[in-house]
């Protein structure tokens, strides 16, 4: 999980800087397009043992998946780096309230104080005060959500399918449903909320974003495959603290960019999360 946020917070800033290019359906295109391939060739070159049996949860698993990154990538493109990274982040506790009704997973009191204590760090990182939610920023937060949906149906399916079947269901919804988008594009006419859903397709004429665009794709199929043995091996909760370390890694790659290096508000907020993490695996062994 460490690893997959780490390549998590790199593929966001690969993607701020692609959005200069491009629009957030044509990375999520190209992205998940390439990742098919890498995924197909590593079944081919090893099978899946496991045989499956749950269809519907595999293509629900990539629904969600699509939205919770077409909804990341847009935000991406039009906020901040560290407040789109922030705003996703809240799906470790979407995925925590989804796991405790649908799995039937325990949730005790020091899970919870351990979660509080990991969003608190969240809010001295970004310093929200006086943060008013816009229509970009609710976007946002419901990616979150979808996100810990999607995280939550891998739960329900981590003994049926192979993780890398798991992540093929993500990368080909999320090929096919943005090559539908592409399609309907000129036929529809989209309110300016919904815009960034029906853009029209504009290939990629330079060597330069073909190669930022495969770079991107390699490491996130990487980073999905990371995230989803991560979420089938622990329970979502601890999994989740845990996630929470791609923020800090996203505002050293937003620092690299050109962003003011951290305050001290943002190293606690830092520390708070690490302690987060210690108290709900204290909490999981208990």
């Amino acid at each position: 999980m460490l690893l997959g946020a780490l390549i998590s917070a790199l593929n966001g800033a690969l993607t701020k800087i692609l959005s200069e290019d491009m629009s957030a359906l044509e990375i999520v295109f190209f992205r998940n397009l390439i990742g098919v391939v890498i995924i197909l060739y590593a079944l081919k070159h090893t099978a899946p043992k496991l045989t499956g049996g749950k269809l519907h949860l595999l293509i629900i698993r990539g629904v969600f998946g699509f939205l919770a990154m077409i909804l990341f990538f847009y935000t991406i493109t039009v906020i901040p780096l560290g407040e789109a990274i922030t705003l996703n982040k809240t799906s470790p506790l979407f995925g925590t309230v989804l796991a405790f009704y649908l799995l039937k997973e325990h949730l005790d009191i020091k899970t919870v104080v351990a979660l509080l204590i990991g969003f608190l760090g969240i809010v001295l990182i970004t310093k929200p005060f006086g943060f008013m939610i816009s229509y970009e920023h609710f976007l946002g937060i419901l990616g979150g959500f979808f996100a810990a949906a999607a995280y939550t149906t891998i739960k329900k399916i981590k003994d049926m399918y192979d993780a890398r079947v798991i992540v093929l269901s993500f990368v080909g919804i999320g090929t096919v449903l943005p090559a539908m988008l592409f399609s309907l594009a000129p036929y529809v006419d989209a309110p300016d909320s919904l815009q960034f859903l029906f853009q029209e397709f504009t290939m990629p004429n330079s060597v330069y974003l073909w190669s930022m665009i495969g770079f991107m794709a390699l490491i996130s199929t990487l980073s999905q495959w990371l995230l989803t043995k991560a979420y089938s091996a622990s329970k979502i909760a601890i999994i989740g603290v845990i996630s929470y370390t791609n923020i800090p890694f996203a505002i050293g790659f937003g620092w690299m960019l050109g962003d003011k290096f951290p305050d001290a508000l943002t190293f606690t907020g830092i520390a708070l999360i690490v302690l987060g993490g210690i108290l709900v695996s204290k909490a999981k062994k208990q």
